[in-house]
């Protein structure tokens, strides 16, 4: 990435404060989200279960868990303070985090489809639909962060 401008000439507009302040929302969602689900067992460990069906869907679980609070968290956090920062790092963190999102929800979408609606479904949709949006409207912003191309 190439720098286009110094900092000091570029200004944040409406949609990334939006933005920013969208991604630490979901930072905060998420953590507390995940946070609820361990510390109060609202999912049992797949090890408690018995049934290979009930042991799968939990495994699952926390395995999107495990990635939120690796990659997810992580880049939520990047996310929303590089963009209210303009910098490119942040620009590149939210369209990281934007494609979780998508690819996460694709995943949990479909799982529901053929059972029932979960909570984090539920919950994250908005995220997602955001994402959404958000990865083409960065992408006509990319001079915003200093990027050419």
């Amino acid at each position: 990435m190439t720098r286009l401008s110094t900092d000091s000439d570029r200004h944040r507009s409406g949609g990334l404060t939006f933005l920013s302040i969208v991604n630490a929302v979901a930072l905060v969602v998420t953590v507390l989200f995940w946070g609820m689900v361990f510390f109060q067992r609202l999912v049992p460990f797949p090890s408690d279960l018995t049934s290979l069906a009930d042991r799968a869907n939990s495994a699952v679980t926390y395995g999107f868990m495990i990635g939120d609070i690796l990659y997810s968290a992580p880049l939520l956090l990047l996310a929303w303070l590089g963009i209210w920062r303009l910098k490119s790092w942040g620009w590149m963190a939210a369209q990281m985090a934007n494609a979780l999102w998508v690819y996460s929800m694709t995943v949990i979408l479909f799982r529901d489809a053929y059972t029932t609606m979960s909570p984090g479904g539920l919950l994250f949709i908005p995220f997602t639909l955001v994402a959404i949006w958000a990865i083409p409207f960065l992408w006509m912003h990319r001079k915003d962060f200093g990027i050419i191309g």
